[in-house]
C-alpha cells in the first residue's frame, strides 16, 4: 500500500506544493454516507486556472455541503447522479452532475457584474441590474486611499453627487462637510442620515478597515422610507461580516510625514516697519521707527532688543507625523463566522512645544477602533448576530485654543519681542501676545471620547419551515450606543516680562509685565455624554416566478430613542424620538421593465400631537432596452442600456431656524419671560417686573418636505468595459422652519414668530464615468472620473416685496451667496477736487464710511442716489460652497507593480478676503501683521487699480473694509488628492514566507495644488488664512495576509 493510500484511510492527504511534500487534513464533509456514496475529491478553479477558496459545493436536494480549500481543493460524500451545485461571489452558480467517482475539476464562469452584482438600499438588499433608485456604490480600498482619520474627506471626487469640502487640517476636528446633491435649506440641518449596520451612527470615527460596503442614497425612491429624516440624502456602510473559510489575517501598517499644504506668508520685520512708515507718510505723520532701529533690525544687532520673528514660523513644526496599524481577522465554520477588526491611528499636530517643560503639551490624537461581528446558524433557517463595535480616542491640544495661537500669530508683528530672550524669561508687551507662549507655556488639555455600539439581529427565513412562504424573511434588530466624553484642563497663565534695555555689562534688564502669572497648573474637569436605543422589526419579500418575473417586498416598524446627557437644561434633556413604518414594492420583468414604490410613514416629538406624523410616498419606473429582443444585434457594442426616473416625497424633522435666533425645540408651545416692568414717573423712577409672552407657539409646525425628481440613464459599452451613468435631479424644498421677516409691529408680537414658510429649488446634474481594460494577464487599467452641478435658488425668504426688487434681495439668489459692494477701481487724483482736503467732485459719489483718499477703493453707486452706503450692497460673486465638483483618476497594475492616483477639484465658488488685520498697517500704531505680497499695492509711483492691496493707512480704513468684489477671490482649485505606488511579492516569495499575501506601498494625499488664489489654501474657506491648514502627507506602509 503507497503512502498517500495510507494517509487517505486516516483522513489526511500528501501533496506537492512548492517542490516540498506537505500533509494536510482533508476537509471535512457533511457527516453521514448513505448507499453507493463515496468520498468524491475535487477542484474548483476560474478561467485562467486560479484556484477559488472558500467555494460552496453542496449536493443539490440533499442537504450535503462543503467548501474548498486555500488551493481550490474539495472532499465531499456524493454518488455517481448527485448534482453539485457551485457558488462563489463573482461567479455564476454552476449544476455539474456526477458521472463517474474520478476527481471532478470544475471551472466556474465570472458573472456579468452588472446583473448580479448585490446594492445596499434602505432596509434591505437588491441586485445591481434591478436598482432604479439613484445609489452610488464605494469600494471599501478607495476610502482607505487617503491618510486622515475621518472617512469624510476620502468622498470629495470619488462619489458622483457628493460635495465635499474639508475646512480645517487640525488633528480630530478636521472633518469634512458634505452635502449630497448640494445644499437645499437655509433653515434646517442639511447633513446626510448615516446608517452604520442600519443604526444612525456618525461617520467621523468608524475606520475605513471595518467597512464592507459603502452605498450613497440620492433620489426619493432611494430615501423614502426614511420619511423625516431622508430629505438630505443618506449614506449606508455595512461593516465587515465573518465568511466561510479557515481564519484569514491580514496586517497592514504604515507611517508618514505631514506638513502644511499652504501657510500665509508675511514680511520680516525690517520690511514691516518700512511699510508702516510708508502708511503713515500717506497719512502725513512722522515715521513710526528710526532708521536706526530698522537697520539693527535687519543685521539682527540685538535680537532682544530688536527682534525678527516669523510667528507662523515659530508656532508650527516643519513636520509632523502620523501613522496606523490595523488588524482584521475574518473566517468561521458553515454554521458560524466571525470577523475582528482593531485599528490604532496616531496623529501629531504641527504645534511647536517647549521641550524645557516637565510636561507634554504637543497637540496629537491617539483613536482606537475595535469592531466584532459574529453570525451563528441557530438552524437552517433562523440566523443570530451580534455585532459590537466602538473607539476610544484621546486628544491632547496646548492650554490656549489653536485658533487662539493662529489668530494671535497673525496678530503678533515681527518686531515686538523674539520668541524667549536669551535669559530664558518669557515675553509679552502689555495687552498683546506671545504667540509661542500660548503654544508651549499655558499648560495643556485633554479629551476622552469613548463609544460602545452593540447590536443583535435575528433573521427568520419562513420559506425553509413552509414552502408556501418561500421567499419571505423577518428580521429583529435591537441596538445600544452609549458615548461619553471627559474633558481635562491643566493650564496656566505664564510669567511674562519686557526688555527695557541692557546695563552697563550688557545684561539684559527687564520689567515683569501684569504681575499675573503663575508657575503650578490649575485643573478644571467636565463630562457628558449621550445614549441611543434603536428597535426594527420588518419583513422581507424577495421571490422570482418563471424566472422572468421577479418580486421584491418590505414592510417595517422601527423606534428610536436618543438622550443627550451632556446639556443641563431640561428641554434639552428630554429624549429625542422618532417612529414609524415602512414599505417598499418592487417587481421587474425579465430584467427589462422596472416599477418600484416606496414609503415612510414618520413621526417626531418635535410637533404637536396631531402633527407629529407623516406620509412619504416615492414612484419610480425603469426601462433596459439591453434587455430585449430587439437590441440583440447591438450587444457587441452598447451591453447595457438602461433608463429610470423616479419621484417622491421626503422629510426633514432637524429644523433649526435660520440662524436669526437659538434653535427651538418644541416650538409648537409659547414661552413665557420675566421682564423688569414699567418705570413710573419722571424722576426717582419705580420699576415693577412682571410676565409676558416671548416665543409665539406655532401649533401647526410641521417638517421641511423635499419634492425629488431624478431621470438617470446607465450605459456600458464593449462588454461594459466603459459604464456611463448620468442623472439630472431637481428638487423643491418647502415649508422650510424660519422666523418670519414682514409681519407687521401693529400684530402685537414681542419676537417675529417662527413659521414653516421658507423654499428653495435645488437642480443639477452628475455624471459618472467608469473605464476598465485588461491588456493582458498582467497588465490591468481602470480610469474613472465624474462630475457634479448642483446649483441652488432661495424662492421664498419672507422678504418685503420692495425689498425682493432691490439689490439686497435674497430671494432669487442662491444659498451662501455673498452680499457686498461692487468695487469699480482704485480712486484716483482726478476723483478730487482738492485730494489733501479729501474734497471729491461732485459728480463722483459721496462714500458715507469716512473719508477717502487716492487709492481707496471706489464703489459702484447702484441707486443712483450719489452716496455709497449699504442700500449699494448686492449680490456679489458665487456662494462659498462649490457648485461644481469633480474627480479623475487611474489605477493600473502591471505584474506584480500597481499605480493609482486620483485628482479632485471644485469650481463656481468664491472666497471674502476680511479681517481687522487683512489690509496692511489697518490695525494702526504698527499692530498687526502685513502679508508678503505686500509690494503688490498702489503707490503714488504706481497709481494702477490692477494692484492687490489699496493705499496703505496708518489706521484702519472704514472705506477699504467693506465686503466688496475687491476682496472677493475665485477659490477654485484642482488637486492632487491622492497617488499610490505599489509592490505585491510573487506568488513564490509568498509562499516560502507562509503568506497569502504581502504588498509594499507608497502613498501620498494632497501632494499638489493648483489655484487661482495663492495667498492661502482655498479650501479652508477662510477670511485671513488664520486656520489650521491642510496637511500634505507622504507615508509607506506594508500589508501582509496570512
Amino acid at each position: 500500500m503507497s503512502l498517500s493510500e495510507v494517509l487517505d484511510e486516516k483522513g489526511y492527504r500528501l501533496s506537492e506544493k512548492s517542490g516540498s511534500f506537505v500533509i494536510s487534513r482533508k476537509p471535512q464533509s457533511a457527516s453521514g454516507q448513505s448507499q453507493g456514496q463515496r468520498l468524491l475529491t475535487g477542484t474548483v478553479k476560474d478561467p485562467q486556472g486560479q484556484p477559488l477558496m472558500g467555494a460552496s459545493v453542496q449536493i443539490k436536494g440533499a442537504g450535503v455541503s462543503t467548501s474548498t480549500d486555500d488551493n481550490g481543493n474539495f472532499v465531499i460524500n456524493a454518488k455517481v447522479g448527485d448534482v453539485l451545485l457551485v457558488r462563489f461571489v463573482g461567479f455564476e452558480d454552476m449544476e455539474h452532475t456526477v458521472f463517474n467517482t474520478g476527481s471532478q475539476n470544475l471551472v466556474l464562469v465570472k458573472t456579468d457584474e452588472t446583473l448580479s452584482e448585490v446594492v445596499v438600499v434602505g432596509y434591505g438588499t437588491q441586485r445591481k441590474a434591478s436598482v432604479i433608485g439613484a445609489i452610488s456604490t464605494v469600494k471599501p480600498e478607495v476610502l482607505q486611499s487617503n491618510q486622515t482619520r475621518s472617512i469624510t474627506n476620502s468622498l470629495a471626487g470619488q462619489v458622483a453627487g457628493v460635495i465635499a469640502v474639508q475646512r480645517s487640517g487640525e488633528p480630530g476636528y478636521d472633518n469634512s462637510d458634505f452635502w449630497i446633491r448640494g445644499m437645499n435649506s437655509f433653515g434646517a440641518n442639511t447633513t446626510p442620515l448615516v446608517l452604520v449596520d442600519g443604526i444612525e451612527r456618525s461617520l467621523n470615527n468608524i475606520s475605513p478597515e471595518e467597512i464592507e460596503s459603502f452605498s450613497v442614497l440620492k433620489d426619493a425612491t432611494a430615501t423614502a422610507v426614511y420619511g423625516v429624516r431622508g430629505a438630505n440624502g443618506v449614506i449606508l456602510v455595512q461593516t465587515k461580516r465573518g465568511k466561510q473559510g479557515k481564519p484569514r489575517v491580514t496586517v497592514k501598517t504604515d507611517y508618514g510625514l505631514s506638513q502644511p499644504t499652504k501657510l500665509p506668508e508675511f514680511v520680516g520685520a525690517a520690511k514691516y516697519m518700512e511699510t508702516i512708515n510708508t502708511a503713515y507718510s500717506y497719512s502725513g505723520l512722522a515715521p513710526l521707527f528710526l532708521d536706526e532701529q530698522i537697520h539693527r533690525t535687519r543685521i539682527g544687532y540685538d535680537p532682544d532688543l530688536y527682534a525678527d520673528v516669523d510667528w507662523m514660523d515659530a508656532v508650527t513644526t516643519p513636520f509632523s507625523g502620523n501613522g496606523r496599524l490595523s488588524m482584521d481577522v475574518n473566517g468561521g465554520s458553515e454554521r458560524l463566522r466571525y470577523s475582528l477588526v482593531a485599528a490604532y491611528f496616531n496623529e501629531s499636530g504641527m504645534i511647536a512645544v517647549d521641550d524645557r517643560q516637565n510636561y507634554d503639551s504637543r497637540l496629537g490624537l491617539k483613536k482606537y477602533n475595535l469592531r466584532s461581528n459574529v453570525d451563528l446558524d441557530l438552524t437552517s433557517s433562523t440566523k443570530l448576530a451580534v455585532g459590537i463595535g466602538g473607539y476610544i480616542t484621546e486628544r491632547q491640544a496646548p492650554g490656549v485654543g489653536i485658533s487662539t495661537i493662529f489668530s494671535h500669530a497673525m496678530d503678533t508683528p515681527p518686531y515686538v519681542h523674539p520668541i524667549i530672550y536669551s535669559n530664558g524669561e518669557i515675553p509679552r508687551i502689555e495687552a498683546r501676545y506671545n504667540p509661542w507662549s500660548d503654544a508651549t507655556q499655558t499648560g495643556y488639555q485633554l479629551r476622552y471620547d469613548s463609544n460602545l455600539e452593540t447590536q443583535l439581529n435575528v433573521v427568520q427565513d419562513f420559506g425553509l419551515l413552509m414552502p408556501v412562504l418561500d421567499g419571505l424573511k423577518g428580521s429583529v434588530l435591537a441596538s445600544f450606543d452609549a458615548f461619553n466624553r471627559h474633558d481635562q484642563r491643566r493650564t496656566k497663565t505664564p510669567r511674562n516680562f519686557i526688555a527695557i534695555g541692557r546695563n552697563d555689562i550688557g545684561e539684559l534688564i527687564t520689567s515683569e509685565v501684569g504681575k499675573d502669572g503663575q508657575e503650578f497648573l490649575g485643573y478644571s474637569r467636565t463630562s457628558g455624554g449621550n445614549r441611543t436605543i434603536y428597535f426594527e422589526s420588518r419583513l422581507n419579500y424577495n421571490k422570482t416566478l418563471n424566472n422572468v418575473h421577479h418580486l421584491d417586498g418590505l414592510f417595517l416598524f422601527n423606534l428610536r430613542d436618543y438622550v443627550d446627557q451632556s446639556v443641563s437644561e431640561a428641554i434639552g434633556a428630554l429624549p429625542y424620538r422618532n417612529t414609524g413604518i415602512a414599505g417598499r414594492t418592487a417587481y421587474s420583468y425579465a430584467d427589462r421593465y422596472f416599477a418600484e414604490f416606496n414609503f415612510g410613514y414618520n413621526g417626531s416629538e418635535n410637533f404637536k400631537r396631531g402633527y407629529r406624523f407623516g406620509f412619504f410616498p416615492s414612484f419610480a419606473v425603469g426601462w433596459m432596452p439591453s434587455s430585449e429582443r430587439f437590441f440583440e444585434p447591438l450587444l457587441g457594442t452598447v451591453s447595457k442600456l438602461k433608463f429610470r426616473g423616479s419621484w417622491g416625497l421626503v422629510g426633514n424633522d432637524r429644523i433649526q431656524g435660520d440662524g436669526t435666533a437659538d434653535t427651538r425645540r418644541f416650538a409648537y408651545l409659547s414661552t413665557i419671560e420675566s421682564v423688569s416692568g414699567y418705570s413710573f414717573g419722571y424722576t426717582n423712577n419705580f420699576g415693577y417686573g412682571g410676565w409676558r409672552e416671548g416665543e409665539f407657539g406655532i401649533e401647526n409646525m410641521t417638517w421641511e418636505t423635499a419634492e425629488k425628481l431624478d431621470v438617470g440613464m446607465e450605459l456600458g459599452l464593449w462588454n461594459n468595459a466603459l459604464h456611463v451613468q448620468v442623472d439630472w435631479f431637481n428638487e423643491k424644498r418647502r415649508d422650510i422652519f424660519m422666523r418670519r421677516k414682514t409681519i407687521p409691529e401693529t400684530a402685537g408680537y414681542n419676537l417675529l414668530p417662527f413659521a414653516n414658510y421658507g423654499r428653495v429649488d435645488n437642480r443639477g446634474f452628475e455624471v459618472e464615468l467608469l473605464v476598465n481594460h485588461s491588456f493582458s494577464p498582467d497588465w490591468f487599467i481602470s480610469a474613472r472620473g465624474n462630475f457634479t452641478y448642483a446649483k441652488n435658488t432661495v424662492i421664498e425668504y419672507d422678504e418685503s416685496e420692495n425689498l425682493k426688487q432691490s439689490f439686497r434681495a435674497r430671494t432669487g439668489r442662491p444659498l451662501n451667496q455673498h452680499f457686498g459692494l461692487v468695487a469699480e477701481r482704485l480712486y484716483s487724483y482726478s476723483d478730487f477736487d482738492d485730494e489733501s482736503k479729501n474734497l471729491l467732485r461732485e459728480d463722483v459719489p459721496e462714500p458715507s464710511y469716512g473719508p477717502v483718499r487716492a487709492g481707496d477703493i471706489k464703489y459702484k453707486d447702484l441707486n443712483n442716489d450719489g452716496i455709497i452706503n449699504s442700500d449699494d450692497e448686492t449680490a456679489i460673486g458665487k456662494p462659498y460652497v462649490p457648485q461644481k465638483i469633480f474627480g479623475f483618476g487611474i489605477n493600473t497594475r502591471y505584474k506584480q507593480f500597481d499605480l493609482g492616483f486620483l485628482f479632485q477639484g471644485a469650481t463656481d465658488f468664491t472666497n471674502m478676503m476680511q479681517g481687522a488685520t487683512l489690509v496692511p498697517g489697518s490695525g494702526g500704531g504698527g499692530t498687526g501683521n502685513i502679508y508678503a505680497n505686500v509690494d503688490d499695492r498702489w503707490t503714488p509711483e504706481n497709481p494702477s487699480s490692477n494692484v492687490i492691496w489699496p493705499r496703505l493707512s496708518s489706521s484702519q480704513s472704514s472705506n477699504n473694509m467693506r465686503y466688496s468684489t475687491w476682496w472677493l477671490v475665485d477659490a477654485s482649485y484642482l488637486r492632487l488628492k491622492n497617488m499610490e505606488v505599489g509592490y505585491t511579492l510573487p506568488q513564490t516569495a509568498r509562499d516560502k514566507l507562509l503568506m497569502k499575501n504581502a504588498r509594499v506601498f507608497l502613498r501620498g494625499s494632497n501632494l499638489l495644488t493648483f489655484s487661482y488664489f495663492k495667498m492661502w489654501d482655498p479650501e479652508i474657506g477662510s477670511q485671513n488664512g488664520l486656520k489650521y491648514p491642510l496637511q500634505r502627507i507622504v507615508s509607506g506602509g506594508i500589508e501582509i495576509t496570512f
